[in-house]
């Protein structure tokens, strides 16, 4: 197992709950890497005492310095120190886990270090699928995915493989089958969606998780947004990959083989596992999560995709099949459209609306 671990993002949702894997593990934590929440950051670094920390806000990075005094601690910032705590940590494994397209630079870097990389930030591969690829085989980077979706794909088809492109998988695979929750509002018409605030939109039936991609679940977008990473990640076509709305979260994804042979990944909704199975990959240790129980369970359901009501599964399709500037489009309007919606300037049928006008105008 890899002994040593540097987390970009440290502060968010996948970044805590990573913290409490390495703890569980007993895996050394060398860097840290957050935006501006030095709270929690100082918190973490009392707690793991890494070696080296980014905060991209200089002014929160002089701050934290001034609170944790004289030390041998490392602190930079900007986009220049996330990069260094990618590539001079020295760490065995890099969690990317900074949200959006701020993401993209700190990956890239990692990726640089051919080192392990547990990938929990979808953006890089949305914007830049074709060039994060080509880097990670230039460097020889190994990359494990940390959605759990895409965890559970890996899972289905690795026998001692990494994940990296390999193209025999398209006469093996006929379809990937991408698993969604269906958010908090499914089964809603567009006319009940129009009138959603923040805050029932922030309320995800299963899985806990930041705002934006909460957001973006409600959306489907989340969803869109993993099968363009899908696409890059197993070297697949998209209409290769059906997205299958599993109210349960229990079944994380699918992959069908030529055969007729269908292989799933089951397991409780919590996020904790793939984080592990990253860090640990090959091997199989005990885990934080809860153990399934099938009987209890009883039934899991499974439906199509409303696309009437949640277009921006629909767009995420178009998008997919246009390239690489239609999806870092299709990224950057939503991100900017989501942050209208929680600052209740647009509604929640807008988003898809803002995001359909711009990729019309491409």
């Amino acid at each position: 197992m890899k002994k040593t671990l540097t987390i970009l993002g440290s502060t968010g949702s996948i970044g805590r709950q990573t913290l409490e894997v390495a703890e569980h593990l007993g895996i050394k934590v060398v860097a840290l890497s957050a935006n501006s929440s030095i709270d929690l950051l100082e918190e973490q670094i009392h707690k793991f005492k890494p070696e080296l920390v980014a905060v991209f806000d200089e002014k929160a990075a002089q701050e934290l310095k001034a609170r944790i005094g004289s030390t041998k601690l490392r602190i930079v910032h900007g986009i220049e120190g996330q990069q260094k705590a990618a590539r001079e940590s020295g760490a065995d494994i890099i969690v990317t886990a900074i949200s959006g397209q701020a993401g993209l630079e700190p990956t890239l870097a990692a990726l640089e270090t051919g080192k392990r990389i547990a990938l929990a930030n979808k953006e890089p591969l949305v914007c830049a699928g074709e060039k994060v690829m080509q880097i990670a085989e230039q460097y020889k980077a190994e990359i494990i995915p940390v959605d759990s979706e895409h965890s559970a794909i890996f899972q289905c088809l690795t026998d001692g493989m990494y994940c990296l492109p390999f193209p025999e998988n398209h006469r093996k695979i006929k379809k990937i089958i991408l698993t969604a929750s269906g958010g908090p509002f499914r089964g809603m018409t567009r006319e009940q969606l129009n009138k959603i605030t923040p805050e029932q939109a922030l309320k995800h039936p299963n899985w806990n998780m930041g705002k934006k991609i909460t957001i973006d679940s409600a959306t489907l977008m989340n969803k869109g947004l993993e099968l363009i990473e899908a696409m890059h990640l197993f070297n697949i076509d998209p209409d290769q990959i059906e997205v299958v709305i599993h109210p349960e979260s229990i079944i994380h994804s699918m992959v069908e083989f030529a055969d007729g042979s269908t292989i799933a990944q089951l397991s409780n909704p919590d996020m904790r596992q793939p984080i592990q199975y990253a860090l640990t990959y090959p091997d199989r240790l005990p885990s934080l999560t809860a153990q399934l129980d099938l009987i209890k369970l009883k039934t899991l359901t499974f439906e199509k995709p409303d696309l009437e009501a949640f277009p921006c599964l629909r767009l995420a399709y178009e998008a997919a099949k246009k390239g690489t500037l239609a999806c870092a489009t299709l990224n950057n309007v939503n991100e900017e459209a989501v942050e209208l919606f929680l600052d209740k300037k647009i509604s929640f049928t807008e988003i898809p609306k803002m995001i359909e006008k711009a990729l019309c105008n491409l």
